[in-house]
């Protein structure tokens, strides 16, 4: 009798282990079906430009006060273009930065406010502004700011047909940047006009670029139509949220006048400031974690999102097998019934 328990429980382990094996390849199939499924329907969305069948405007959906919006992409299918528009957190920190396109006096009043509240942003600048105010970008990044990729010319990026004139947008703002200010551009790019657009971030990412969209923002650039200081400071406090890229215009008469009021408020609700530098920093951080193997020693050193998948599916099913064994060997030592494999723990 003794004997026919041991063959008996170890039948059970046996038939565990494979059922966890099984359950990790259904997994797998059906996660590399939803991705597959998913894919489809990016394909099949209407073409707006010839060079991207991905292409259309940057869109935000707010939910409730204080959470973080939903956008055209999720945080997660963002990652794998080394592209952001939030910071999956729960601390409260925000990402400030500016696009300038030109400057017509109201940038030096966001630099005083940010030099009073020791903020460190990101101004996307757009190329022709370096060349005709190289003094302003050197201001700027004497105060400690980094300055971004905004293209030579701010056109819709989508609507280039080619790699190379890609390149040459973001080229030529690298060369003039140096010009002024002696130093290599940091790499971070932001779309102009707001276009989201798969290829263009591949293209980017290529170029060896990280892409920064936007989950806090609102209708500042507009000359003839500014905002009342009301307006501008119901929208920005009521939608600030933790991990938030804040996106605002440099060109704004009411962000100059209000941003140290703000930047007060923003700090009052416990939030502090952080970089992008930061955020790509501790981007770089997880992915070294995740596509770290069972065996800590010897890490993955490819990031590719295929072989990420694949230990994500092996560890499925690992877990699976450990949680099935766990629990015929409770049920074996406490009871001579059946163990019922399969229910979730």
């Amino acid at each position: 009798m003794k004997r026919k328990h041991i063959y008996r429980l170890i039948f059970c382990f046996v038939m565990a282990f494979a059922f966890g094996s099984l359950v990790g390849k259904i997994s797998s199939h059906f996660s590399s079906g939803s991705r597959s499924d998913q894919n489809s329907m990016e394909n099949s969305r209407p073409s707006s430009a010839s060079l991207s069948s991905q292409s259309e405007n940057w869109g935000l959906g707010f939910q409730e006060k204080g959470t973080r919006p939903t956008g055209n992409a999720s945080i997660e299918e963002l990652k794998k273009y080394n592209a952001w528009y939030a910071d999956d957190t729960d601390e409260k920190k925000i990402y400030l930065t500016f696009d300038a396109g030109y400057d017509n006096g109201n940038t030096p009043a966001i630099l005083d406010a940010l030099h009073k509240h020791q903020v460190y942003a990101t101004f996307f600048v757009v190329g022709t502004l370096i060349r005709e105010k190289p003094e302003l970008i050197r201001e700027i990044v004497d105060a400690g700011h980094t300055v971004g990729n905004h293209t030579m010319t701010h056109p819709d990026m989508s609507g280039i047909s080619t790699k190379e004139a890609f390149q040459k947008q973001l080229e030529d703002v690298e060369a003039l940047y140096k010009e002024a200010t002696g130093k290599e551009m940091t790499k971070f790019y932001r779309p102009p006009q707001g276009i989201y657009s798969t290829q263009n971030l591949s293209m980017a990412r290529e170029l060896g670029y990280h892409t920064f969209f936007w989950s806090l923002a609102y209708v500042d650039w507009k000359q003839e139509e500014q905002p009342t200081r009301e307006e501008a400071m119901s929208k920005l406090l009521k939608r600030v949220h933790p991990g938030a890229i804040v996106l605002l215009h440099n060109t704004s008469r009411t962000n100059g006048e209000i941003l140290d009021e703000v930047l007060t408020k923003w700090e009052e609700m416990g939030y502090h400031f952080a970089s992008l530098e930061e955020l790509v920093s501790s981007g770089s951080r997880e992915a070294r974690s995740f596509f770290l193997t069972d065996n800590q020693e010897n890490p993955v050193k490819s990031a590719a999102p295929t072989h990420a998948a694949g230990s994500q599916k092996q560890a499925r099913g690992k877990l699976t097998s450990f949680m099935a064994i766990s629990a015929v060997i409770m049920r074996a030592n406490s009871s001579a019934t059946p163990p019922i494999i399969g229910r979730k723990l």
